[in-house]
């Protein structure tokens, strides 16, 4: 059974790649992930702040007691001058292309354009085979408008396209005006594929101790309903190719995806919850799902069920709210009406 899927220019053994994550800080589980089946790896995030930070600790460093001598600043160069980076995610790259024959996908997380992104040319030159850049971004300025706001995201990856020549993917939330016509302007910009969706991690208030805490709370299977929608939506209307995101836990969840349009389906909660070797229990799944339903490749089912090609494409849209809402009954509802076959 034929599970290769092309994603970046990049012909993948199936649509199963982890996405960033605390497992690929640890080198050996790429390996790992190589042998359960993993037909990619991206690598975990190197976030904007790490980069600001140590240039900023290097500055300070290197002039701290310097104003007792003002003379003194004149035999250092400016800081900016600096090419200064966290030199072991460069290395973790350069190990993993040793250790595994899988493409690494290197992922940048920032939010603004700035010279953390002329850090992509030494994640190229670190031998990553493409980059997912990861734009978290929640504006809370009540003057930022939302054009300035979608510019931002178009300026960054035009920074980053011109510094390097390998794939570009950009990861992003689902938090626009107009969904549809910013993974457009992406798309026009130059991006090689689209990954849907981010998810952002909400703090809670930790009521004994009354402070602000972050809380990270793992996907579910329902997480993958919006990135299905909108990837079926999106599927055959742009050059860049779509990868799904969130919620994916079962060979179901991928195969679904993947009629949607998803070139790849990314896993992350799935792995941290049941580990690496899961890989392989998705992929058995996906195999015999597909021998029972006598497909013989992924190529066969791929963007089957795009609102392009589906039997009901307006299920993507708004003429199914109303139906969705008439037709549901909670659950005391239906124990209710069916109590009286049991006396």
């Amino acid at each position: 059974m034929d599970l290769t899927t092309n994603y970046l220019g990049m012909t993948l053994r199936s649509p199963l790649v982890p996405s960033a994550s605390p497992l690929s800080e640890d080198i050996d589980n790429i390996p790992r992930m190589e042998e359960a089946g993993a037909a990619a790896v991206v690598m975990h995030s190197l976030f904007e702040e790490q980069l600001c930070l140590e240039r900023y600790e290097l500055n300070h460093h290197l002039t701290h007691g310097t104003e007792s001598f003002p003379e003194a600043l004149t035999y250092f160069p400016d800081s900016m001058n600096f090419r200064v980076g966290p030199e072991t995610y460069l290395e973790h790259i350069h190990q993993a292309k040793e250790k595994v024959s899988i493409p690494i996908i290197a992922s940048l997380n920032g939010s603004s354009v700035g010279g953390w992104t002329n850090y992509a040319k030494q994640i190229q030159q670190a031998g990553a085979d493409a980059l997912e850049l990861n734009i978290y971004y929640v504006p809370t300025d009540l003057e930022l408008t939302s054009e300035q706001i979608e510019q931002t995201y178009i300026d960054i990856l035009t920074a980053v396209k011109t510094a390097v020549t390998i794939p570009v993917a950009v990861k992003l939330s689902p938090y626009f005006t107009n969904m549809a016509n910013m993974a457009k302007r992406l798309d026009d910009a130059g991006a090689d594929a689209l990954v849907l969706f981010n998810r952002f991690y909400q703090p809670d208030i930790n009521l004994s101790s009354l402070e602000v805490e972050p809380n990270v709370l793992l996907s579910t299977p329902h997480s993958m309903r919006l990135p299905l929608r909108w990837i079926a939506i999106l599927s055959d209307r742009l050059h860049a190719d779509l990868a799904a995101t969130s919620g994916i836990h079962r060979g179901h969840d991928v195969l679904k995806m993947v009629m949607a349009g998803a070139k790849i389906t990314m896993l992350c909660s799935v792995l941290l919850r049941h580990g690496i070797n899961h890989i392989r229990v998705i992929e058995q799944e996906m195999r015999e799902w597909m021998q029972q339903h006598e497909y013989e490749s992924i190529q066969q089912i791929q963007g089957s069920m795009s609102q392009k090609n589906c039997p009901n494409p307006s299920a993507f849209e708004r003429s199914q709210y109303m139906r969705s809402l008439a037709t549901y009954k909670p659950e005391w509802a239906i124990i209710h009406d069916t109590s009286h076959y049991f006396g």
